[in-house]
């Protein structure tokens, strides 16, 4: 049987857990999957101790933070950043990045050529795969941070209508308006949106967040994260599969 699960910090609504259940029902897998809450990154060593673990996805908040625990990362997580696989192979605790494949299939049948520039709304591990994803299609990024470092990011309060007019791809990938803080969202000027916008919320539970519902409201294409995690989990669980 193969041992999987999800390391993250608060998963009582997690969607992992009972998606690779029915998955590994009605597939007639001989899998498991539990979840592995911990408080800090730290703890992952007792996860990494568990007899016959054959890996692990990661979510919020330990992305990039688990990759100091790992012995080995696949090009691409490399690349990101970021890890929300994690594969053990004979000992060897090995990082891969299936987010960045989630977006992309996600995404790909909603692009059109009106998204040149995007706006990702958060700077963590998920932001990173989502970036990824979009600079390798020819999409230019711009970051909104509520702690801008750098010369491509910028705070929520620069927002305007000129960065809404050049940026027609909107990315959600901050935690803010996940269940149970239904009520939460991002600041945005959504008077700013036009029917030529897509947003897309990266959060899957509310299916249609406050963020999502008032970008609609404003006349924009949205999108969920349901399809995205679907596909990152399929791609998971191929990883695992494989020798």
């Amino acid at each position: 049987m193969l041992k999987l699960g999800l390391l993250g910090k608060s998963l009582g609504h997690s969607f992992s857990k009972p998606f690779f259940e029915a998955y590994f029902e009605a597939n007639q897998l001989d899998a498991s999957y539990s979840n592995f809450e911990i408080e800090t990154v730290k703890e992952v060593k007792s996860v990494f101790d568990l007899d016959g673990l054959t890996g692990f996805n990661v979510t919020i908040p330990y992305k990039e933070a688990i990759i100091t625990f790992l012995d080995e990362l696949s090009p691409e997580a490399k690349e990101i950043g970021a890890v929300n696989t994690v594969k053990i192979v004979q000992g060897k605790r090995i990082g891969f990045n299936t987010d960045a494949f989630g977006f992309q299939q996600s995404i790909k049948p909603f692009l059109t050529n009106l998204h040149e520039k995007a706006l990702i709304l958060g700077t963590g591990g998920a932001s990173k795969a989502v970036a990824y994803v979009l600079k390798n299609i020819g999409i230019d990024v711009l970051y909104i941070s509520r702690t801008p470092s750098n010369s491509n990011e910028f705070s929520y309060l620069d927002l305007n209508v000129h960065m809404l007019r050049a940026c027609k791809l909107i990315v959600n990938t901050t935690p803010v308006g996940t269940f149970p803080n239904i009520n939460e969202s991002p600041e945005f000027p959504f008077q700013y949106l036009t029917s030529e916008h897509l947003v897309v919320d990266l959060i899957y539970n509310p299916t249609e967040t406050l963020f999502l519902r008032q970008a609609k409201q404003a006349g924009a294409s949205i999108l969920n994260g349901e399809s995205m995690l679907k596909e990152q989990a399929i791609k998971s669980w191929e990883i695992w599969n494989s020798i």
